[in-house]
């Protein structure tokens, strides 16, 4: 049941491909406001989880779930769920910037466009707020007609954020946003998922243990397609329930013994 404070529940969900199982019986709440942050081993399963949070698995040949995954108390795979409208609300950024190959402004405003969520002549406001709020605005003001792919790699990455803001969701799932950046942009990054909270509920993937700690304020550690443990990062980092989330987090490849 999805208390008031929880925007999204996984209760007993599987994962897989096929014949191959990625993840089992994972039961899962996300609080609203909260950045939650997904960690573990490559392998593990955070990115086909965080993927099944607004249905993009669907696209994928021989996926299958069971058990239930609800966005704000309903089933994400009801019978009434269109999955473009769930996508709006749960928005997602990629871990490479991936801009469309349209102008700047024309990038911005895609999925209001898409969405018919304002007129034309709105759009160029909604272009500068977003652009500002991701502090990309006074860099680019002056270019918004050229290519994105003219942009540094962060600069690109911001811009898919300020789509991402654009239509305005709920929730915005983060796939390992940084990997690719320097640490310059990685700041402004993290910086703007600061911001973006209470307002919006922030699901991110990472490998970056350090970035977790100082970002998240809960994170999920997966192991081998399971949740081995989750709640408030610190209480993970300082006083973990289980030994094997203190051998994962303090370094260790191997959870279960040895190195």
């Amino acid at each position: 049941m999805l208390a008031d404070s929880d925007i999204i529940t996984a209760s007993d969900v599987s994962l897989g491909f096929g014949a191959t199982t990625i993840m089992q019986d994972i039961t899962l709440n996300i609080p609203t406001g909260s950045i939650t942050a997904l960690v573990g081993p490559s392998g593990s399963g955070k990115t086909t989880f965080l993927r099944s949070l607004n249905r993009l698995n669907d696209r994928v040949p021989n996926f299958w779930r069971r058990g239930e995954i609800c966005f704000d108390g309903q089933d994400i795979h009801g019978a009434n769920v269109d999955p473009l409208v769930l996508r709006r609300k749960v928005g997602m950024v990629f871990q490479r910037p991936n801009p469309f190959p349209m102008s700047i402004i024309d990038n911005v405003v895609a999925g209001v466009r898409a969405h018919h969520m304002a007129k034309r002549s709105q759009l160029r406001d909604i272009a500068e707020t977003r652009l500002a709020e991701v502090g990309l605005w006074s860099k680019i003001a002056d270019r918004l007609d050229d290519s994105p792919f003219k942009l540094s790699g962060g600069q690109q990455q911001l811009l898919c954020l300020a789509r991402a803001l654009a239509i305005e969701p709920s929730v915005m799932l983060l796939d390992e946003p940084t990997s690719s950046l320097d640490p310059r942009s990685t700041e402004a990054v993290e910086e703007l998922v600061r911001r973006m909270t209470p307002e919006l509920t922030v699901i991110i993937v990472t490998h970056n243990l350090e970035q977790a700690r100082r970002l998240s304020d809960n994170m999920v550690l997966f192991y081998d397609g399971r949740l081995l443990e989750s709640g408030p990062t610190a209480q993970l980092f300082d006083a973990p329930q289980r030994p094997e989330t203190a051998r994962y987090l303090g370094g260790a490849v191997n959870v279960n013994g040895g190195d």
